[in-house]
């Protein structure tokens, strides 16, 4: 299932000239990109074993054959992509386009449309290991992002002033993010949302920087759904940076929170030199963020989800209090 964007040049004949145009086709093939399709789980396999045309028959031998041609692809100067390959969506595709679904050549063409609309990253000379969770991590914060934005997107105008909810529930959800990374100070940040929507459970991540010595903040928005960023946020004192497109799902998913006034959280760890990390935690009501007791904290932390047992604090951590975010009390208006 490997996609190679080239066109086929007849074998010249043999001799110094042969050397040269070799040398150039081999120059030109590191100027070529290639996708590969990769099947992520034993599930998925079973699935496309059906075919008689896909000749694999061990998942974990799969896996390693395929670890082998992305070096060997990386070897050459290729840059290639690595894209989940579905086999649902394959046998849609083939569907839809009249195609049969048991040749290489269908796999081939499904495998480079992939990229436009599916989970796909870079191969950078990752072990198979972490490139796998590393892809299915991506098709999961796709499919997140995805499910809100049009959640969001559905809830439509609020009935007493007209006011869109959705776009008001991301412009407050920003507005909590500054707020949180603000009173965060400096250090290294760890966020992570959650909140219940219906038969889902949406998480969030978000990695976040403020170094004292950083150069000057930039502006940040909230736009069309979306974040309006440069990387960074105008705080008090050091900016905070970040990847613009974490930032954007994080205020996505605590959006989705607040228009539907469901509950939830926020947790935040703080790493910095020289002192411990710190843990604060807060709960989603009534628009906005409340902050969690120290206990709070520590009980969130400290036991166990599936037993309800008590856990054994982190050695060298800090479970402190919600710091208060300083948000205006309007809450929803909705």
């Amino acid at each position: 299932m490997t996609h190679t964007d080239r066109t086929p040049i007849d074998h010249p004949r043999p001799g110094r000239g042969d050397r040269t145009r070799a040398a150039r086709r081999r120059a030109l093939r590191r100027e070529v990109p290639s996708i590969v399709g990769l099947l992520a789980d034993e599930r998925d396999f079973t699935a496309m074993k059906s075919y008689r045309s896909f000749t694999f028959d061990d998942h974990a031998a799969y896996l390693r054959q395929l670890d082998g041609l992305l070096r060997a692809l990386a070897d050459q100067g290729v840059h290639t992509t690595v894209a989940l390959f579905d086999p649902e969506e394959f046998a849609a595709y083939c569907a839809d386009t009249g195609l049969d679904p048991d040749t290489p050549a269908s796999r081939s063409r499904f495998t480079a449309a992939i990229p436009a609309s599916g989970a796909a990253v870079a191969y950078e000379g990752q072990p198979i290991d972490t490139l796998v969770p590393q892809l299915i991590n991506t098709a999961v914060r796709r499919a997140t992002w995805e499910y809100v934005t049009t959640l969001l997107a559905d809830l439509g105008a609020c009935a007493d002033c007209g006011l869109d909810i959705g776009r008001a529930a991301f412009d407050r959800a920003s507005h909590i993010l500054l707020r949180l990374l603000d009173g965060a100070g400096p250090g290294t940040h760890h966020l992570v949302c959650s909140v219940p929507a219906g038969d889902e459970q949406l998480l969030a991540v978000l990695h976040a920087e403020r170094d004292e010595g950083a150069t000057p903040p930039g502006r940040a928005t909230a736009l069309d759904g979306g974040l309006s960023l440069d990387g960074d946020l105008p705080l008090d004192g050091a900016p905070a940076l970040f990847d613009t497109s974490e930032a954007a799902e994080f205020v996505s998913v605590l959006a989705a929170g607040v228009a539907l006034e469901s509950a939830g959280g926020v947790v935040l760890r703080t790493t910095a030199p020289g002192t411990p990390d710190r843990l604060h935690g807060w709960r989603l009501a009534a628009g906005g963020l409340v902050p969690l007791t120290e206990g709070e904290v520590f009980s969130a932390y400290c036991t166990d989800a599936d037993t309800g047992e008590p856990l054994s604090p982190e050695p060298g951590v800090e479970y402190r209090a919600g710091f208060d975010l300083r948000l205006d009390d309007s809450g929803t208006h909705y």
